[in-house]
């Protein structure tokens, strides 16, 4: 991992209880809406020089990233994407699995004339970013992947055991039912029983992503997330089998 990467994720997670409120992106920044092949992606763009993909995963959108942004910004070109169904993204009904949503990255770097990019990935993002770099391999420099583990990889089958991942098949049309205008509620279990540090994620963090969350939709996109990590699974075992990464310098990712 580049130094000045390296050193800006060290700084992020060093000043995140300071830092919890939601932090706009620096006003050098555009934003982009990227039709892809059955989405509109909603894309935030700024600097230049290297480029950096920051893929965010669930309970929050591409938002999280505004403090690294901040401090990539001076000697990168950044671009922040919602993920397919996520955050100011579009809601299509399918194509939630990992596979599809690489495919919108690819389309928003085509849109930017952008070939190769670092990737920084969290949560679901990981994923995303994973199907990315084995169908794309030549498009990625490094990656930085955060926490998350990986549909039908290493210790899946005992992962996806645990009480603590119930949610992983909380879904459908009751559900979506239970949980309407109770968004801020279910959320608050992730971030509350989930996280490192709950107290670092304060209540304006919070009302923003649960308005976000609330928007029609939105909830049955993110519930769908989780319903493609069967095919995910599949997709993963099968980008292993060939051997997608052996061209892909896997020593220059962290």
């Amino acid at each position: 991992m580049s130094r000045a990467l390296l050193g800006a994720l060290i700084a992020l997670v060093v000043s995140l209880p300071a830092a919890a409120k939601v932090q706009a992106f620096p006003p050098s920044f555009r934003t982009k809406a990227v039709h892809t092949d059955g989405a509109i992606i909603h894309v935030r763009v700024g600097g230049q020089g290297p480029a950096v993909v920051m893929l965010h995963g669930f309970a929050d959108t591409g938002d999280m990233w505004a403090p690294l942004a901040a401090v990539l910004v001076q000697n990168h070109t950044v671009i922040v994407p919602d993920l397919w169904g996520m955050g100011l993204s579009s809601h299509p009904e399918g194509g939630y699995d990992k596979k599809t949503q690489a495919g919108d990255i690819a389309r928003v770097l085509d849109s930017l004339k952008i070939q190769k990019t670092d990737l920084v990935t969290h949560d679901i993002g990981n994923m995303v970013g994973y199907a990315f770099a084995a169908q794309y391999p030549d498009r990625v420099t490094r990656w930085a992947a955060l926490d998350a583990p990986l549909p039908g990889i290493g210790k899946w089958d005992e992962i996806i055991r645990s009480p603590a991942l119930w949610h992983f098949n909380f879904r459908g049309p009751d559900v979506e039912r239970l949980v309407k205008g109770r968004e801020r509620i279910y959320l608050d279990r992730f971030w509350n029983e989930l996280s490192a540090n709950p107290k670092s994620i304060d209540e304006a963090t919070r009302e923003h992503y649960a308005k976000l969350y609330a928007k029609p939709g939105a909830m049955h996109s993110a519930f769908n997330q989780f319903a493609a990590f069967q095919q995910d699974a599949i997709d993963n075992q099968a980008f292993v089998a060939k051997g997608k990464f052996d061209d892909a310098s896997p020593r220059n990712w962290r």
